[in-house]
Order: structure tokens, then C-alpha cells, then sequence
């Protein structure tokens, strides 16, 4: 596999090694050891999956103690990851990435940011790890079109929760 930084600091991006022949693909999506060795270190301990259709546009949500490993496992996506930390001099600044079922890239989150993503394709499911129960940090939600951020989204009028409107 291979790790890359992000403009973001703490945030990085997971290329898992994918083996192809004629009859399809195998990737290994995590591997505890390599993940460590790698010194991304979070001890994940629940997995999600969410299922979104096209103009859906989810989240920015986060908290102050989750670690996420984030992927798309079918379809597309855009994802933002804003650091959300006011005590961070990177306070405000975001990154855009994206996510699909053939690139299979991860993105590794810290504590105290936030992500969201709006699906590009028919369908997508989206697949996070998490280094803590959902529920046992308070979490924040930052809108998806708040003006101190400036998010650049594919998007004028997503298809938004109420939570996120």
C-alpha cells in the first residue's frame, strides 16, 4: 500500500496495493500491522457503511476524538475533510478529494476534523472506520455551505438531512 500526505496536515491518503487478472480484483482494505507500521495508528473498533444516491450530499460532521478510515466501495463521490480544530493554525483549511469504487483510495482522518461527501454516480456506498462507538463523543456539525469556509462543492442545491440543511 502506499500512504500520501495531504495539504492537510494529519489527513493522508491510503492507496491500497490491488491485485487484477482475468477474473476480477483483490484488494486488502486494512491490515492492521501494515496500517501501523505506516504510523497511522488508531484502534478502530466499529465499521459503517452508508448507502446514498445521486445529489445527496452528507454531512460535515465530526468530533473531538474519533479517528476515520473513509472509503467508496461502490459509485463515486466527492469528499471534503476540513480541520476544524480553532485551536489548529490550519483552522479552516479544506481539501477536496475523489473517491471511487475502480481508485479504491482511502482517506485517513484525525480528531477535530470534519468531512461530508456528495455522491457523483447513481448510487454510492460509502464505508468508514471508526476508532470510537458512535455516540460516545458529542459530535458537531459544520454546514455544508458555511461562508467562512469558501467549500468549493460540485453543487449548488444538494439534497440535503435536516440535521445538514
Amino acid at each position: 500500500m502506499k500512504i500520501k500526505n495531504t495539504k492537510l496536515s494529519d489527513v493522508y491518503m491510503v492507496i491500497p496495493d490491488d491485485f487484477e487478472d482475468y477474473r476480477g480484483s483483490f484488494t486488502e482494505v486494512y491490515n492492521v500491522n501494515k496500517y501501523r507500521s505506516s504510523g497511522l495508528i488508531a484502534n478502530f473498533v466499529q465499521d459503517d457503511l452508508s448507502i446514498s444516491y445521486r445529489n445527496v450530499l452528507r454531512g460535515l460532521h465530526g468530533d473531538e476524538g474519533t479517528y476515520k478510515l473513509v472509503s467508496c466501495i461502490v459509485g463515486r463521490i466527492y469528499l471534503v475533510v476540513l480541520n476544524y480544530n480553532n485551536k489548529s493554525k490550519e483552522y479552516g483549511k479544506w481539501q477536496s478529494f475523489i473517491l471511487t469504487e475502480d481508485n479504491k483510495r482511502q482517506i485517513f482522518i484525525p480528531p477535530l476534523f470534519v468531512n461530508g461527501y456528495y455522491v457523483l454516480s447513481d448510487k454510492a456506498v460509502f464505508s468508514y472506520k471508526q476508532s470510537s462507538y458512535y455516540g460516545e463523543y458529542k459530535q458537531f456539525s459544520v454546514k455544508w455551505n458555511d461562508s467562512r469556509f469558501n467549500i468549493d462543492w460540485p453543487c449548488n442545491h444538494p439534497i440535503l438531512s435536516l440535521r445538514d440543511r
